[in-house]
């Protein structure tokens, strides 16, 4: 029972439940709220744009659409009546009264015909009447002529309801401009004030023709003719900004725009100046600066602003305040308007970057491509702006005209501003955008060509050795760009902002070239040192062509030292000084001025790794020999095939000891005082993680973060070298005594351990670097044997430990173990005939002698030779090729050249530096580090990418340091017989 009743309910109520879920699920989760665009041109012609609703309404009976499209208007022969909701009606006029008054609310009749608008009709120089004095519709409406002549002098107005006086050209006997007078702009000249015979053309250089400008057409001759007959201080405003436009050009055209203005200039002579400024002639614009030689030196350069600008401190003045007179084209001042906020910024960007261009020290640069089409919107007519540098001052605030170079400004054919200084034209007045100059037809065409200032600079110089931030007057630098209409709608102009500052850098620049000869010189004779030292050490007396390339060779290391060392001073010096100081007194070069600068960064690099490649390639090709002490201790027993009787022969030494060390040596070969991936995961650390690389910012704070917000200027390309190497070199440095001070003593000491694993495992090593020069590690077990069981070693170490055996070095009663060996002539022949078995195998097949045996037996034998000849050269054994130990000179240690030539006796000099590192990486890490840290720089001044310079550094890094280790081990093969198999 229940059940059914719950169903007939449902039933009952199953459409209402139907349409409330409908309603409720479309509110909730279906409403979209999107409307339809709409604009006043998609308007039909009886139809008006709702500003309310945003769209096209349907207009009432009988009515059209206004011209601005907002509101509607009754049709021709159509009056208006209001209704109570404000709106209104049309209702046609009678046929005794066709027209409609001028307000739209009354029909009425007319004296003479009606126009295709529905109203009256007068005859010129009358006005038509429709009231009487208390605003009573008359039943006819009347033309009231005005009197033109004397004492009335009267005419209709511009709208031709009112009798008005006519304009005070014309009042002489009446308001006709009869000839031979000649009327232009509404103004009545005397004939002969100014021939009519004017240039209204406009010169597009870059395009290379010109324009007969319609604005020009109608308004050139009466601006001109007014401003020198009548001083019309609108007129003179008006026909020097058409002057302006026509980019100030001067040529023996005297009937062009700024023809006229020169010849009104002219003629101003004898008036006094305004301002008491020369150029300001009286009643006209100031627009030249003038065109005597030499005049833009004087005035760029001569007297400093009298501000100082300072950086930080309780006078802390950063700000520059410039302000601009403002005219419309029909030359009417609108204001003055404080530059900044984007009135001179055509780039679209936020107020705080944009005021961030006229913040002092901030190198400031904005660029933007702009839709032609929005520009000849935005801009139909220009606006002209006469810029100043306001200097404060109170109550009595004083101004400082900006001088303004245009780049487009000819002289007589002749582009003088892009010349030198000395040729240069500096003028006034500039405008950003003009679209109105090149319309031809009419004011209201679509524009042929217009013109955009592409490029705009505002540039600040520094007085020389000031202390107290003093500048010279700014000069603000315009470059314009013809832009031929095409298709206005896809075409775009690019555009640049920018404000730089700069100071002599030629004190600076002969300082660094200085300190390059001075140094460079220094290098020279160090080169020759080196060149010295290396024939000494090669035992050759003789000049050759192979002496002349040493020799350029050192000298291409030591000039790449200097180089370094000066960039990377000049780098610091502005990194400091421009960042720390308070009153400015020094700026950064500009990028046109670091080109020297990146070039001899470019000559430290190349010559640097022509350097690295030279040790590199000496490394590779080392002389390397493994003394085996080792002797047998007892004979085995054989069998001999032949006889049958057993024989008792020495037992054969263990080569493993030598594999051993020779692995061990391989593996140092590539070892460095510094963890290269450490450095690169540090540097990058400090300058993109922390924020360091914002030092390098050309802007005056020394701040490591900076807000997303706010402009971000340009890298100093010196700044950023300066850092970028200063920090590599810092976190280097500070690796190598990190490695020096507490790893090598308390961890690990590679270079001391091989030493030490020489002398366990009985083996001497020499290295010959040079022909009769190189390093020896004296590794003579001091317990005769190492071939040993462990318990055997266990006691010859404890022995040692409590000096109950002898010590290790070379002469009785020492410790050191290494050497710097200087050899005589004759033991090095020896060498070489004992090594040459060796050199054969090595060598090309087509050099073998087929008829000497088997090579490696050969090359066994030679081993086993030279071997026994080293361990007896060492023994004293060989009384003609001896050797003497002493110490070397500190003197010739600094300048690393042996006084002493080893005629007679081989010398052994006492080495605790353990110096036979400089045939490895280990020993020349500060080449390393200066040759990374070069790469690394390069990188990012190409770059402009500290993450790519890393990344980049680091495959380098690896990338030779397998070089080294393949080659280093191919070497050692070679040159110990070590088989490469057992080379781990």
């Amino acid at each position: 029972m229940a059940t059914g009743t719950l169903l007939f309910g449902i039933r009952r109520y199953r459409v209402p439940l139907t349409l409330f879920l409908l309603i409720y699920f479309d509110l909730f989760h279906c409403q979209q709220f999107i409307i339809p665009f709409k604009s006043t041109s998609d308007c039909g012609v009886e139809e008006f744009f709702d500003i309310s609703s945003l769209s096209c309404v349907k207009c009432g009976p009988n009515q059209l659409r206004s011209t601005t499209g907002l509101s509607c208007i009754c049709k021709t022969g159509y009056k208006a009546l209001t209704t109570d909701k404000g709106g209104i009606t049309c209702q046609q006029c009678s046929t005794d009264k066709p027209a409609v008054t001028n307000d739209g609310f009354e029909c009425i009749r007319c004296p003479a015909s009606v126009s295709d608008e529905g109203k009256c009709l007068c005859p010129p120089g009358s006005v038509l009447v429709e009231r009487d004095v208390n605003g009573d519709l008359l039943v006819e409406a009347r033309c009231e002529m005005c009197n033109g002549n004397g004492p009335a002098f009267s005419v209709p107005n511009s709208s031709g309801y009112r009798c008005e006086r006519c304009q005070a050209s014309f009042i002489n006997t009446s308001c006709v401009c009869n000839p031979p007078n000649v009327l232009a702009g509404g103004i009545c000249f005397p004939p002969g004030s100014l021939s009519t015979n004017v240039n209204p053309s406009v010169n597009f250089a870059q395009l290379k023709f010109s324009v007969q400008s319609a604005w020009f057409v109608k308004n050139l001759y009466s601006a001109a003719a007014a401003c020198l007959v009548f001083s019309n201080l609108t007129a003179c405003q008006a026909l020097g900004n058409m002057c302006v436009m026509n980019m100030h050009s001067v040529s023996g055209v005297s009937t062009d725009a700024c023809g006229l203005f020169n010849t009104i200039f002219r003629s101003r002579a004898a008036l006094s100046s305004t301002q008491d400024i020369s150029y300001w002639r009286v009643n006209l614009p100031w627009l030249y600066y003038g065109d005597e030689p030499g005049l833009a030196s004087r005035v760029l350069q001569t007297d400093p602003v009298p501000i100082g600008f300072t950086f930080r401190g309780r006078t802390k003045n950063t700000d520059i305040k410039l302000i601009a007179a403002v005219y419309n084209i029909r030359g009417e001042f609108l204001r003055w308007e404080n530059i900044g906020g984007g009135n001179l910024q055509l780039c679209p960007e936020s107020t705080t970057k944009q005021a961030a261009a006229f913040s002092f020290g901030t190198a400031y640069q904005e660029n933007c491509d702009l839709s032609v089409a929005e520009l000849v919107q935005t801009y139909p007519e220009p606006l002209f702006y006469d810029v100043f540098m306001d200097l404060g001052g109170g109550e009595n605030r004083k101004l400082l005209p900006l001088p303004t170079l245009v780049y487009n400004q000819q002289y007589n054919g002749r582009f003088i501003n892009q010349e030198s200084m000395k040729n240069w034209y500096l003028s006034r007045r500039m405008f950003l955008v003009d679209a109105l100059s090149g319309r031809e037809k009419s004011v209201n065409s679509v524009p042929k060509v217009i013109r955009v200032a592409s490029s705009i600079k505002i540039r600040f110089q520094l007085v020389p050795r000031t202390q107290e931030g003093e500048v010279f007057p700014p000069l603000m630098t315009v470059a314009y760009r013809d832009v031929l209409i095409t298709d206005i709608k896809t075409q775009t102009v690019s555009t640049t902002f920018s404000v730089e500052y700069e100071m002599d850098q030629n004190e600076a620049r002969i300082k660094t070239d200085t300190a390059l000869g001075v140094m460079g010189g220094v290098a020279v004779l160090y080169s020759l040192l080196k060149t010295v030292s290396w024939k000494r050490r090669i035992a050759s007396p003789l000049i050759d062509a192979e002496t002349m390339l040493k020799f350029l060779l050192f000298y291409a290391g030591d000039l790449a030292n200097v180089f370094f060392a000066v960039t990377v001073g000049t780098g610091l010096y502005w990194l400091i000084f421009y960042k720390a100081q308070q009153f400015v007194s020094v700026l950064l070069p500009l990028p046109a001025q670091e080109e020297q600068f990146v070039t001899y960064i470019g000559c430290a690099f190349a010559l640097k790794a022509v350097q690295f490649l030279h040790k590199l390639i000496l490394q590779l090709s080392i002389d390397v020999f493994f003394i085996d002490w080792e002797r047998p201790r007892s004979k085995a027993s054989r069998t001999v095939q032949a006889t049958g009787e057993l024989k008792r022969d020495p037992s054969p030494v263990s080569i493993w000891r030598t594999y051993f060390v020779a692995n061990e040596w391989n593996e140092i070969q590539s070892i460095r005082k510094i963890s290269p991936t450490f450095q690169i995961m540090a540097v990058l650390f400090f300058l993109e993680v922390l924020g360091f690389s914002n030092l390098a910012l050309r802007d005056p704070w020394p701040t490591l973060q900076r807000s997303p917000q706010a402009y971000t200027a340009s890298y100093s390309l010196t700044m950023r070298y300066g850092l970028a190497a200063t920090l590599w070199l810092c976190i280097g440095l500070l690796q190598v005594i990190f490695f020096t001070v507490f790893h090598e003593h308390f961890v690990e000491d590679k270079i001391r351990q091989f030493v030490d694993l020489c002398s366990i495992s009985n083996i001497s090593v020499l290295l010959l670097s040079h022909r009769c020069f190189g390093y020896y590690i004296h590794g003579r077990s001091v317990h005769g044997h190492a071939d040993t069981n462990m318990e055997e070693m266990n006691n010859n170490f404890k022995r040692e430990s409590e000096s109950l055996c002898g010590q290790r070095g070379l002469l009785p009663n020492t410790d050191i173990q290494t050497f710097q060996v200087s050899l005589t002539n004759r033991l090095r022949s020896q060498y070489d005939r004992i090594r040459e078995p060796i050199s054969r195998r090595n060598g090309p097949s087509r050099l073998r002698d087929a008829s000497s045996g088997n090579p490696f037996d050969q090359s066994i034998r030679a081993y086993h030779t030279m071997n026994h000849f080293l361990g007896s050269i060492i023994d004293h054994a060989h009384p003609d090729m001896d050797y003497i130990v002493k110490d070397k000179l500190m003197f010739e240690r600094v300048i690393g050249i042996e006084f002493l030539e080893p005629s007679e006796k081989s010398i052994f000099y006492n080495d605790e530096a353990h110096s036979f590192s400089d045939v490895l990486f280990y020993g020349n890490e500060a080449t390393l580090l200066i040759f990374d840290t070069l790469f690394f720089c390069v990188v990012d001044l190409g770059s402009q990418s500290f993450v790519l310079a890393a990344v980049l550094t680091y495959v380098e890094q690896m990338i030779f340091r397998m070089i080294r280790i393949a080659l280093g081990r191919k070497n050692l093969v070679n040159k110990t017989l070590v088989d490469k198999r057992f080379l781990i």
